[in-house]
Parts: structure tokens; C-alpha cells; sequence
């Protein structure tokens, strides 16, 4: 069984910064796929961003949604089983509880169908 812990989230000001964790056991780290979603009240969770995992440790391709290209980060450590998202000049509408979630495989997905272990959650609050 695979736990995913997320940490890192509070309440910031618009154009502030945070860094959210996600430290997971249970399984190899390396080798698949991790990803951060999130949801904000009455809507659906959304894709935010994701990193695969290539086989070489100095190379990982990254992909994002849109709307955070250019102000977040994913990045992976695999000693330390950790995946990070650096999100900086946060914006109100990024406001939402955010999921770690571990792929099926190495590559990565916007479908979080493709997903089967998930974390329970770190919110993040933008204050105009």
C-alpha cells in the first residue's frame, strides 16, 4: 500500500509563494509518474502538474496547466521519495485543496484516472 503525505500548505498573499511536499512510502518512489492536482470549492479537481520518470536520474520531463506556467514548479528528489510543487506569484484563483498523486506507470497524465494512490490534501489559501 502506498501512502502519499502532503505538506506545506497555509494562507498567502497574492503575489506570495509557497512550496508544497509530498513524501511517499509503501512502494518504489522511483519509476513512476508523480503529479499535483487540485480542487477549489464547487468545482472539479484539476491537472496542475506533473513529472515522469525517465529511468535517468538527472532527467525528467515536466509538464503543466496553463495557467501556472512559468509561476510553478514540480520537481522530484528520489532519495528522498519526495515530489515538491514551488508555486510562486500565487494568484487568489489559486486557491483549492492540492493532491499529490502517484501514476500507474512511469509516464505522466492529465487524467486522474491514471492515478491510483493519492495523498489527502494540503490547502492553499490566496488572500487578495
Amino acid at each position: 500500500q502506498v501512502q502519499l503525505v502532503e505538506s506545506g500548505g497555509g494562507l498567502v498573499q497574492a503575489g506570495g509563494s509557497l512550496r508544497l511536499s509530498c513524501a511517499a512510502s509503501g512502494r518504489t518512489f522511483s519509476g513512476y509518474a508523480m503529479a499535483w492536482f487540485r480542487q477549489a470549492p464547487g468545482k472539479e479537481r484539476e491537472f496542475v502538474a506533473a513529472i515522469n520518470w525517465s529511468g535517468l536520474i538527472t532527467y525528467f520531463r515536466t509538464y503543466y496547466r496553463d495557467s501556472v506556467k512559468g509561476r510553478f514548479t514540480i520537481s522530484r528528489d528520489n532519495a528522498k521519495n519526495t515530489v515538491y510543487l514551488q508555486m510562486n506569484s500565487l494568484k487568489p484563483e489559486d486557491t483549492a485543496v492540492y493532491y499529490c498523486a502517484q501514476a500507474r506507470g512511469g509516464s505522466y497524465s492529465l487524467k486522474s484516472s491514471e492515478y491510483d494512490y493519492w495523498g489527502q490534501g494540503t490547502q492553499v489559501t490566496v488572500s487578495p
